[in-house]
């Protein structure tokens, strides 16, 4: 297939344009990496195109620029040689083909001029060194050096050269590696496979920013627990995520056994990535149980028990975002949350009460629907009658939910009776009094013993306010 002309590929008047720039230049282009790739696997990838130039980079982009009718600005990075530019809804990078060399404690390489096969050379995969040509003569032919077609047909990841090298030159590839598997739902070669378990150690040197891109991608893919078996199996997993890692294995006492948590959790996450994109409801999947290694206990009485997981859990939540360098900010918070609350509906879905309802609306707040698409998904019996059982009781929950909101509306409510109105009705100044009668007007509206309305609580409130001595104005 490596003289195959791929003309309709790269049909879009973009490359045509490129393709004339070139020519004035008087040098060589290709349309590169992932473009190709996802054109071959049928896959929309329009939005973001390479192009390599043997030669400037940068002086192409700006002939390109000056030949499109908009003249888009041209963003020019000259550290690295590179140039983009965005036209229509598509963002074009320029390179300029180069080699090379790394040293070892760092990923970024020393640079130098070279050939179309010296920059597919020091791509990461073999689908991803794949170029068609933008010149005249040759226009839309395909040069596959490493035979990356065939990989895409076999769905297979490998690196174009020595796996050794390529990982430990930039191990960031590794992550790549791994994410591609994943998004593709490809088979790592065994020998990348045993070069990235060789390297892990190398990953080191990678910023966790990048890293946490790797897993975001990893995160969002339609079955992320082909991801993280390979980042486990291979020794980077304890690296980046050392509490998914104290989740695995099985322990025996007595004859009692505990399930393994670290594949129930990808089981879990598996099972939301069917019903959410949203990356932070999946992180809340892969995090929900970490505090179960922690709290681990065993006794005679009652077996093992991981009291109070949830709290811990939630608490070791900003810890890992915190070291991973992740957004400590709502998003940070909204997985504590669902971390927090993860297992007050599996308790509340046995014993449907109006008065639990109220309170997990209340606790939840906007985010009460997360929650139960986490806690369905936290259902990973095998056992067909016990998986039925516990979704129809969710649908009762829901339903609860549903007619508890319209009813009492505690969403995220603020009881009505406020401490200025406290303070008129006792004459009082601020003092622990109205702190002590404010919660007692939430309770008694979460228990079910007063209308969340203002007559009611301020009838509540004169009552309370009296058995705490406090005399009206």
């Amino acid at each position: 297939m490596q003289n195959k002309s791929f003309k309709e590929a790269i049909s879009s008047e973009i490359f045509t344009v490129i393709s004339k720039a070139s020519k004035l230049l008087e040098i060589e282009s290709y349309v590169i990496g992932g473009y190709v790739r996802d054109f071959f696997l049928n896959r929309d990838n329009s939005s973001d195109v390479d192009i390599v130039a043997i030669g400037s980079g940068i002086d192409l982009a700006q002939k390109v620029s000056q030949l499109l009718p908009n003249k888009p600005k041209v963003q020019v990075f000259k550290t690295y040689g590179t140039a983009m530019l965005r036209y229509k809804d598509t963002e074009i990078e320029f390179v300029g083909a180069r080699k090379e060399s790394y040293a070892e404690d760092s990923r970024n390489p020393e640079v130098s001029l070279g050939t179309l096969q010296d920059d597919q050379n020091r791509r990461d995969l073999t689908i991803n060194a794949l170029a068609l040509s933008l010149n005249e003569v040759n226009f839309g032919e395909l040069l596959d050096p490493f035979n990356g077609i065939q990989d895409l047909e076999d769905k297979v990841i490998k690196t174009p050269l020595n796996p050794d090298i390529t990982y430990s030159d930039d191990p960031l590839r590794m992550m790549r590696a791994i994410r591609f598997t994943t998004q593709l739902n490809f088979n790592i070669d065994a020998n990348s496979l045993e070069a990235i378990t060789r390297n892990a150690h190398r990953l080191k040197i990678i910023t966790r920013e990048r890293i946490v891109d790797e897993l975001h991608k990893i995160l969002s893919a339609p079955k992320p627990s082909i991801g993280f078996l390979l980042l486990e199996k291979s020794g980077l997993l304890p690296q980046i995520l050392p509490e998914l890692i104290a989740l695995k294995g099985v322990e025996e006492v007595e004859g009692q056994k505990h399930k393994d948590n670290f594949y129930h959790t990808l089981e879990v996450v598996d099972n939301i990535a069917q019903n959410t994109d949203d990356v932070w409801l999946r992180w809340a999947a892969l995090l929900h149980d970490i505090g179960k290694a922690p709290t681990k206990k065993f006794s005679k009485k009652v077996g093992w028990t991981f009291h109070a997981h949830e709290f811990v859990g939630s608490k070791m939540v900003y810890k890992l975002f915190k070291r991973l360098k992740m957004p400590l900010n709502n998003k940070m918070k909204f997985v504590q949350k669902m971390v927090l609350l993860s297992s007050r509906p599996i308790v509340l879905a046995s014993e449907v009460t109006d008065s639990a309802v109220r309170r997990l609306v209340f606790d939840a707040g906007d985010d009460i629907n997360a929650l139960m698409t986490l806690c369905e998904a936290d259902i990973t019996t095998k056992n067909p009658k016990k998986f039925k059982r516990y979704h129809q009781n969710f649908d009762v929950v829901r339903s609860k939910i549903k007619e508890v909101e319209a009813r009492d509306k505690v969403r995220n409510f603020q009881p009505p009776i406020t401490g200025e109105e406290i303070m008129k009705a006792f004459n009082l100044k601020p003092c622990r009094e109205i702190g002590q009668l404010k919660e007692a007007i939430k309770e008694a509206i979460l228990e079910g013993e007063i209308p969340n309305e203002h007559k009611a609580c301020f009838d509540f409130m004169i009552e309370k306010g009296k058995k705490l001595g406090l005399v009206l104005a």
